[in-house]
């Protein structure tokens, strides 16, 4: 008699291949839940393999527009950036599997979903909160939290010795054995020969950029136009690109092309381990570097004060699995508000793993050209500066004073 109908999150590599296996024999009904989220991925095959492993049912879901729209573009107008240097990739793609994971659940009436996270990472954060935030009754069952899963596998050895046995073909191997997670947005590499922070990553580590040594001498200059802080077009060499999974897959295109989003770091860990990953983000690197560069010439100055205090709030949410919190959605709002002005195009030259804007026009634009130029008074009276600077000096010299009384008093007790 089944235990139950678990929706697996299944990806076709060792850890839910090895997972969807083992729920059939503890006596669970399987269904595997593909999504696709832009990961270079053979569907088809992957299909195949779940059903030969013995899922019941087999979903694969294209979600590649929904992310572009409804998780990339929002994280990029929020310029959501990880301790200063990480873009999200990973993270932002897990809450929208996790939502149609939910709704396949409630079509399949299921009691349990799964993935394939271990207890160690961020990822089991992100899926389960996004989980019982959508679904507060539903079950979750993750194996490498159950006892009888970690007492059968220790780690990716007894993994790889398990699909051995069972015929299960699997990517890894004990030659290469780092982990990668492949999205439309990015693809990360970490663990296994990774784990080293002071061994530099090898180049053929890296699978989505071209090595700068590689990359054209030849620069490309693009134009992106931003309507309320989002990406509607891409001009370059004659050609206008429109379509939010167009314009995506077209900056993924010229940033691979240029080498452009690498990064390596150590991170910390939701759960307080820290971490190395390698990333490459090519795409998302030119559209974060535009969009910051048109905020400069649109956004007020108190206005971006608070929106950047938010930003690092929005990145820590996203980063450790609160997409769907009441909290992210009230910085959402504030967010869309800020972007009311940030209308306009940006001119990036892409050229040996750098996107470097050029060139920008809003018809928001708060720059005045006269206020600015040394050569004319334009509306600015620059003999006002002084009586400003004063006030502002006030404390200053209030400070000072006040130290220095302190440290004669200090010198006559002595």
């Amino acid at each position: 008699m089944s235990k139950g109908k678990i929706i697996l999150a299944y990806s076709g590599g060792l850890d839910t291949s090895i997972i969807l296996k083992w729920f059939i024999e503890e006596g669970y009904d399987v269904v595997a839940y593909i999504a696709d989220v832009g990961q270079e991925e053979d569907f088809e095959a992957a299909r195949t393999k779940a059903e030969k492993l013995g899922a019941c049912k087999v979903y694969v879901e294209d979600l590649k527009e929904e992310f572009v729209t409804d998780y990339i573009f929002p994280a990029v107008k929020s310029q959501a950036i990880y301790e200063g240097r990480y873009l999200l990739g990973t993270s932002v793609a897990r809450p929208i599997i996790a939502k149609r994971q939910i709704e396949i659940a409630a079509i399949e009436n299921a009691q349990y979903v799964s993935h394939g996270a271990t207890g160690k990472g961020n990822d089991q954060v992100r899926f389960e909160l996004s989980y019982y935030a959508l679904n507060p009754e539903i079950v979750v069952l993750a194996p490498w939290k159950m006892e009888s899963f970690l007492t059968r596998f220790a780690g990716r050895t007894d993994m790889l010795n398990y699909a051995d046995q069972h015929g299960i073909p699997v990517k890894a191997s004990r030659a290469m054995p780092y982990s990668e997670d492949d999205n439309f947005l990015h693809i990360s590499h970490e663990a296994g020969i990774l784990e080293d922070p002071n061994a530099p990553c090898a180049e053929e580590v890296y699978s989505r950029t071209a090595s700068i040594a590689d990359a054209p001498d030849q620069a490309d200059i693009i134009t992106i136009t931003f309507a309320k802080g989002i990406p509607v077009a891409v001009d370059h060499d004659g050609k206008k690109i429109t379509g939010a999974l167009e314009i995506f897959g077209y900056l993924n295109d010229l940033g691979t092309k240029h080498g452009i989003g690498r990064l390596d770091m150590v991170e910390n860990r939701f759960v307080g381990i820290k971490s190395r990953g390698v990333y490459e983000t090519p795409g998302g690197e030119i559209l974060y570097k535009a969009h910051r560069d048109l905020e400069g010439l649109t956004m007020d100055r108190e206005v971006m004060k608070i929106r950047d205090r938010l930003s690092l709030d929005a990145a820590h949410l996203i980063y450790n699995g609160f997409w769907f919190s009441p909290e992210f959605d009230l910085i959402m709002h504030t967010m869309n508000k800020a972007q009311e002005t940030t209308n306009g195009e940006v001119q990036v030259q892409l050229l040996k793993g750098m996107a470097y804007p050029l060139a920008r026009k809003s018809p928001n634009a708060l720059y005045d050209p006269l206020q600015s130029s040394m050569d004319e008074e334009g509306g600015y009276d620059q003999k006002d500066a002084d009586g400003f600077i004063k006030i502002n000096a006030v404390r200053l010299k209030n400070n000072t004073r006040i130290a220095g009384r302190a440290d004669t008093a200090k010198k006559k007790a002595a």
